[in-house]
């Protein structure tokens, strides 16, 4: 019988490029321009929950208005002519009132900060653990500006849940996805964001992955939350201390697909 290792391994090595679909990675994959690749991450991953066959539709509409080009579209995004765009798209929680906010704080980064990865930098230490602070420092950002354009009113469900914070306990499968496709770098992910360490990375945990993790033991946890993450990854890194998260697609999938570990 293989060891848990060479299970890790076998698996990773079998999902290939060949086999991203159907995933929200694949949209990145349509774009070689580094700027486009980083916008279209960005959004794909706030969209990335609930069924994949949901997921997948909302992209295409999405990419089909910004004509394919996502980095152009979001530093040219205004209020009022651009918001019409959006009054018939709808994602779960997310009404078109809550994309047309996600995409002006998007425009706010792009305009003032060049890209979303210096923003980042801004809050990132090598010396850090993993990146749970620069984390909550975007989230931070992120609805400290979402709450100024609200006009005094509560923010939505969909608001709340675009920039979740791991201070509070939120898992962050999304923004963790997000960092996942940045930073490490193979067949699938773009390691754009070269300044910042695999090693640091955070598995992004939802409901297929935390249960392929319980039943391979590296989480004793029962809810998905921050910690099972942390727990999940150090767990990882006993089989690559350096590169942890190269499994997350793997175990993702098999549980996605309902295949056998």
């Amino acid at each position: 019988m293989m060891s848990l290792r060479h299970k890790l391994e076998y698996h990773y090595k079998a999902f290939d490029k060949s086999k991203i679909a159907p995933d929200p990675l694949q949209f990145l994959h349509l774009f070689s321009d580094e700027k486009d690749i980083e916008v279209m991450g960005l959004i794909a991953s706030i969209f990335a929950y609930g069924n994949v066959t949901q997921i997948t539709k909302t992209l295409t509409i999405l990419l089909n208005m910004m004509q394919y080009r996502p980095y152009e579209f979001i530093c040219t995004y205004k209020n009022s002519k651009s918001k019409r765009l959006l009054n018939e798209i709808y994602h779960r929680f997310y009404s078109p009132n809550d994309i047309h906010l996600l995409f002006l704080y998007l425009n706010n980064v792009y305009s003032n900060y060049g890209l979303m990865k210096q923003l980042f930098l801004e809050s990132y230490s090598s010396e850090a653990k993993n990146l749970k602070d620069a984390i909550t420092l975007l989230s931070i950002h992120a609805n400290k500006f979402l709450d100024s354009r609200t006009n005094n009113a509560k923010r939505t469900t969909g608001l709340k849940f675009m920039f979740p914070d791991p201070q509070k306990g939120s898992a962050c499968k999304r923004m963790n996805l997000f960092l996942r496709w940045m930073v490490r770098k193979d067949q699938l992910d773009f390691g754009i964001w070269n300044e910042i360490k695999p090693s640091q990375l955070i598995i992004p945990v939802d409901v297929h992955v935390a249960n392929i993790c319980k039943q391979l033991g590296l989480t004793r946890r029962k809810n998905v939350s921050w910690r099972m993450a942390e727990e999940i990854t150090d767990n990882l890194k006993k089989f690559d201390p350096e590169d942890p998260v190269k499994y997350d697609f793997a175990i993702c999938h098999i549980g996605m697909r309902k295949l056998k570990f």
